[in-house]
């Protein structure tokens, strides 16, 4: 099971870490991608920068990078691993970087130091399920000339793919995928999500979301896109009953 939690969802009342404890206790392998880009613009800020984003995107240039990779790895990450740590967990926090797990290019020199995955080696992420713990990943991936900073709901996407995995749940700010009224769309099928990124329907930090699950189903049965702050939800979405919006191949 891959899970991504958004930065947006954490410290909102939400029961994400001790579902995913629960998890571990049940004898699930599971993966976890974590955001932080609300920390990260706030310490942007802190420095004066001011964050932009495009299509979902974090612009990066060489300042806002060695704010992203100290932001998500040495705090962020190592936040979450005390945490799980402190509920039971066994867990191993690292990004993407350590033992060239994730491989990357720059994907639009307009963006700056923000990657395209080209290649994902799951062995370390096997060995570390063998041994017993939960790896937590920083979305950052290395190229020639260092780390790149990668959108962890496209990392979340392409993990998945890559370990086969059984089910991809995406614990976002948001109830869902929702249609040009408002309404949440409880089921897609990847054709049609497909379509919905073709549209005008479908914006902003959604975008990278659903290019995510259509990736994952290329191998994964089904993908979760449900509101990460509602206590329980980790745990209803693998009985089926979780909310939001399930997409299936």
């Amino acid at each position: 099971i891959v899970v991504k939690i958004g930065g947006s969802t954490l410290g909102n009342n939400d029961t994400s870490l001790k579902d995913l404890v629960a998890l571990q206790q049940q004898g699930r392998d599971v993966v976890v991608v974590h955001g932080g880009g609300p920390v990260i613009s706030n310490w942007m800020q802190r420095q004066g920068i001011a964050p932009r984003f495009v299509n979902g995107l974090r612009i990066t240039d060489a300042e806002s990078l060695d704010i992203v990779v100290a932001v998500l790895t040495g705090l962020v990450n190592k936040e979450l691993v005390g945490i799980m740590h402190g509920l039971g967990a066994r867990v191993l926090g690292m990004s993407g970087i350590d033992a060239g797990i994730l491989e990357a290019r720059v994907a639009n020199p307009d963006l700056g130091f923000v990657g395209e995955i080209t290649r994902v080696n799951p062995e370390p992420i096997n060995a570390i399920l063998d041994g017993g713990y939960i790896p937590m990943l920083a979305p950052l991936a290395m190229q020639s000339g260092g780390a790149l900073n990668i959108n962890g709901d496209t990392v979340a996407g392409e993990l998945a793919h890559a370990l086969g995995s059984e089910h991809l749940i995406f614990l976002t700010d948001v109830p869902g995928v929702m249609d040009g009224n408002g309404r949440v769309m409880a089921r897609l099928n990847r054709r049609r999500a497909s379509l919905l990124l073709n549209s005008d329907i479908v914006r902003g930090g959604m975008i990278p979301k659903l290019e995510a699950c259509v990736r994952a189903l290329e191998s994964a049965p089904v993908t979760d896109i449900v509101d990460g702050r509602e206590p329980g939800v980790l745990l209803k979405c693998l009985e089926g009953e979780g909310g939001g919006t399930r997409i299936t191949a």
